[in-house]
C-alpha cells in the first residue's frame, strides 16, 4: 500500500492527448487545465494553434521530448506530440476519502474492466445516480484516457473518481474501514433488489470476460445478482452498473 501515502498527479488530473482533445479542453470554460505539454518536435500551424489557445486560457505550456510525451500520455500512436492535464475536482485517493469525517456511503469498485467504453459509461451512470465514488484502480483497469472521457460524454471530468493501486488493495482498505463488500454474480440467489445493506457498502463490478477476480472475490461479504427472467445469460458490465446505481437511487428516495 506504499503508493497510497503520497498524492500522485494521477489522483488529481485526467490527461488528454492529441490536438483536437487538447484544443477542446482548452476551449471549455467549465474545465481547468493545469498545463499543456508539447513535444519539442511539434512545429507548424498545429503547434502554434495549441500555443495560442493555451495562452488565451492562461495555461502554461511546457516543452518535452517526443518520447517523454508518449510516456506521459501512455499511448504510443495517437498523442500527436501534445497532451493536457485537466483538473478533476472530485478525483482523489481512496485513502483520503476513507479518512474523511463523512466517508462515502455507497461506492462502486471496478475490478479488471479493461474496455474504455465501459469505464466511461460507468462513470457517467454513477455520476448521474449521485453515487459517492467510483474506485478506479491504476492497475488492471482501463487507463483514464480520451477514450474513457469520450464514452462518458465528458462526465469523467466531473465524476467522483477514487484512485488506488489495485482492486485487491481497495477491497482490503474498504473491509478495514467497515464496508460491506458486494459483488455482482449471475448465480447469486440474493438479488440487488432485496439485499440488506449496511450503512457503508461497496459494489464490485468484474471484468468483461473473467468477472470478479479471485483476489477480490475472497473478501466479498455477499454475492448478489440482477434477476433476468428473459433468456439472456448476462448484461454488459456498464448496463449492470446502471441497474445497480439506480436501485440505490430508488432506495434513497
Amino acid at each position: 500500500m506504499g503508493d497510497e501515502s503520497t498524492i500522485s498527479p494521477k489522483d488529481r488530473f485526467l490527461t488528454v492527448y492529441g490536438r483536437k482533445p487538447v484544443l477542446e479542453a482548452l476551449a471549455d470554460d467549465g474545465l481547468r487545465v493545469d498545463k499543456v505539454i508539447l513535444a519539442d518536435t511539434a512545429r507548424g500551424p498545429g503547434a502554434a494553434e495549441i500555443q495560442r489557445a493555451a495562452k488565451a486560457a492562461g495555461v502554461p505550456v511546457q516543452r518535452a521530448s517526443a518520447h517523454r510525451v508518449k510516456v506521459l500520455a501512455g499511448n504510443g500512436k495517437q498523442d500527436q506530440g501534445v497532451l493536457a492535464d485537466v483538473v478533476v475536482p472530485r478525483m482523489r485517493a481512496l485513502s483520503a476519502a476513507l479518512a474523511d469525517r463523512r466517508p462515502p456511503a455507497r461506492v462502486l469498485l471496478l475490478d479488471g474492466i479493461t474496455t474504455p467504453a465501459n469505464v466511461g459509461m460507468i462513470l457517467r451512470t454513477a455520476t448521474a445516480a449521485g453515487l459517492d465514488g467510483v474506485i478506479v484502480p491504476r492497475r488492471g483497469v482501463a487507463a483514464l484516457d480520451p477514450l474513457v472521457v469520450k464514452a462518458s460524454a465528458g462526465v469523467a471530468f466531473r465524476a467522483p473518481v477514487l484512485r488506488c493501486g489495485s482492486a485487491r488493495e481497495a477491497a482490503e482498505m474498504l473491509t478495514e474501514a467497515g464496508y460491506g463488500l458486494y459483488a455482482l454474480g449471475a448465480s447469486a440467489k440474493t438479488t440487488v433488489f432485496d439485499v440488506d445493506l449496511p450503512q457503508r457498502a461497496a459494489f464490485v463490478l468484474g471484468g468483461e470476460t473473467a468477472g470478479v477476480g479471485g483476489e477480490v472475490g475472497e473478501l466479498v461479504t455477499e454475492w448478489v445478482s440482477i434477476p433476468m427472467p428473459g433468456d439472456v445469460e448476462s448484461l454488459n458490465v456498464s448496463a449492470a452498473a446502471a441497474v445497480l446505481s439506480f436501485e440505490l437511487v430508488r432506495r434513497a428516495r
